[in-house]
């Protein structure tokens, strides 16, 4: 089974009674993490989350199958989400759909993948898409209104009433990243004393009040001061980081996306080298925002393909690196930044 983010929630329900290996994948890293958990929650018997890292799969492509057939210490039912770069999981995924297709793989609980960098055409994608057992699910970055109209549903799931100016400001603010959005929502919620049963109507003051910060005001300015190789600025923007208390897992989600948006622009830009072209033609397509234009012209000219995949899965290693150690994780993810920029100067 194939889905995107246009049909995904018609499909979902579906492929969560169906699929035993569901792989989420494209551009959009937030959407299709999003998308893992909603699955997840769809599930029959979702029972205990086990998270396994890409990487200890590409060195042991046994262990998926293993761990997939294994039962929780208390019998319960469980499911596993791997988190993968590209192809890391292609052989281990192998290796459970064998197990599946002999029989040995009878009872193996449901296996969601959500894979950076990688597309519908990647190895494992093509290996699953046929599969009636399995969904290959593509996401591509929302513009602000899609994410806008995204965010009223759930601001309605959670009892608050948003107006389409408003939640296209939360939408832009998450840096159009899903979780970030829904993380605004239920604060906005619990600040209103909102419910379902209860339901408020959320306003520009109420917004403000939880401390909502717009796109110029938050993540933007660093991602381009470290992307663009802008040394002198980067100290004043990792200051501000602190001041401000960016979280730091939202600041390399916010990395995450603009490395894949850039991945994006890369492969359509080939060996053309028209840059300038290729932006005005994104930006009349409302794929990139004007204000973007300049910052992604100067980063497509020191990033090209190879060394952005380079940089696409030193970012994944970093998030994985947050998440181990969180008590650390301003410092580890500053240590990075001065690194990529040292990298990005050097053009």
């Amino acid at each position: 089974m194939k889905a995107s983010q246009r049909d995904f929630a018609s499909v979902a329900p579906r492929a969560a009674r169906q699929a035993r290996i569901a792989f989420f994948c494209g551009p959009d890293e937030a959407g299709a993490a999003a998308a893992a958990e909603k699955f997840a929650a769809l599930l029959p018997e979702a029972g205990e989350k086990v998270e396994l890292a890409g990487s200890d799969l590409r060195a042991d492509p046994v262990k998926l199958g293993d761990e997939a057939r294994s039962t929780s210490l208390f019998g319960r039912a469980r499911h596993i989400v791997v988190r993968a770069s590209g192809d890391e999981a292609h052989d281990a995924v192998q290796n459970l759909a064998a197990l599946i297709d002999s029989g040995e793989g009878e009872g193996a609980c449901p296996v969601l993948i959500v894979a950076t960098s990688a597309s519908d055409k990647a190895r494992t994608a093509k290996l699953l898409d046929k599969r009636a057992d399995a969904l290959v699910a593509m996401f591509y970055p929302p513009d602000p209104r899609t994410l806008g109209e995204e965010v009223r549903r759930m601001g309605d799931a959670a009892g608050v009433r948003l107006g389409s100016d408003l939640a296209e400001r939360i939408a832009r603010a998450a840096g159009l990243d899903v979780r970030l959005a829904q993380s605004e929502v239920t604060k906005l919620a619990l600040y209103l004393d909102a419910s379902t049963q209860t339901p408020k109507t959320a306003d520009e003051d109420a917004l403000d009040a939880i401390g909502a910060r717009t796109e110029e005001e938050g993540f933007a300015p660093l991602v381009n001061a470290v992307l663009s190789g802008d040394a002198k600025r980067l100290p004043n923007e990792l200051k501000r980081m602190r001041e401000v208390s960016l979280n730091p897992v939202g600041v390399l989600l916010a990395f995450e996306r603009r490395a894949a948006q850039l991945a994006q622009l890369a492969a359509k830009l080939g060996r053309s080298g028209r840059i300038d072209q290729l932006l005005e033609s994104e930006q009349k397509a409302h794929r990139i925002f004007w204000r973007d234009r300049n910052d992604l012209s100067a980063q497509l000219r020191r990033w090209n393909a190879a060394k952005l995949e380079r940089l696409v899965q030193r970012l994944a290693a970093l998030h994985r690196a947050l998440l181990a150690n969180s008590q650390a994780a301003e410092l580890l993810l500053a240590q990075e930044l001065e690194e990529i920029t040292r990298f990005a100067a050097k053009r």
